[in-house]
């Protein structure tokens, strides 16, 4: 049965910043939030140690790296960031069935030979930065949700634990598969936050009520004035908002 996931659980705070001091200072300022997203600039910044001191001050990992490549290089890069201890891992749908079939027997394979949980594996399926117009340019000549679907069949029949999508697919996706694949979703914005180069987005709210499991956000939290302040101004938002089985505090 899959299990509920209380609010704090939901909110991935992405740690979309320069280096591993300013890492260190969110993180330690956001005492409530349990994960945190590290992706492609900060860890080619840092490497896996600066893994190794998240996990040590008690948060989970999500490495959102989005491998993309041949099957064995990418089920070895799984076996690494297991044995650095990561809880979320990012790869394309688009590499293929092959690869997400690899990925997901190595996921397996090495966390049982270390004696933890399998980390959940989620396919990326189009970055919250395209639109129509840019799959047409790489040779897409479905629509986005289209698109979307397509690589999440893949991702299902591959193992995947759930996958990456913008908030405007989370229907679809749900309709579709049910609880079949996990949902997390970037490009969530708080009322009044700016867009930057994000484009199919959504509030908090409105992506836990049409279905979304996790939702990444950065920016509107980790550039507030006050980030544990804009955090917890989000949980609240939530509360408000969301049906109360979704929360610890329901009674």
């Amino acid at each position: 049965m899959k299990k509920i996931l209380d609010l704090n659980e939901k909110i991935i705070v992405a740690l979309d910043v320069k280096n591993r001091k300013e890492a260190f200072s969110l993180v330690a300022k956001l005492d409530q939030a349990e994960t945190f997203k590290i992706g492609l600039q900060l860890y080619t910044a840092e490497g896996p140690l600066l893994l190794t001191k998240i996990k040590g001050m008690g948060k989970k990992i999500f490495l959102d790296l989005k491998l993309h490549d041949i099957p064995n290089t990418v089920s070895e890069a799984v076996r690494s960031g297991i044995r650095h201890g990561i809880d979320m891992m990012t790869l394309h749908a688009s590499g293929g069935q092959e690869m997400m079939t690899r990925a997901s027997e190595a996921a397996a394979q090495e966390a049982e030979k270390r004696g933890r949980m399998k980390p959940l594996l989620l396919a990326v399926t189009i970055l919250t930065s395209l639109k129509e117009e840019q799959l047409k340019e790489i040779g897409m000549a479905a629509n986005v949700l289209e698109q979307v679907l397509r690589l999440a069949r893949l991702a299902r029949k591959a193992g995947m634990d759930g996958v990456v999508s913008s908030p405007q697919e989370i229907e679809g996706i749900k309709k579709e598969f049910g609880s079949e694949l996990l949902i997390v979703t970037p490009g969530i914005r708080p009322s009044g936050a700016a867009f930057h180069d994000q484009k199919r987005i959504m509030t908090p709210a409105e992506a836990i009520q049409k279905g979304a499991d996790y939702l990444v956000i950065g920016r509107p939290i980790t550039e507030a004035p006050f980030p544990q302040k804009a955090y917890l101004e989000i949980i609240d938002e939530l509360k408000r908002t969301v049906n109360p089985s979704h929360s610890k505090d329901r009674p």
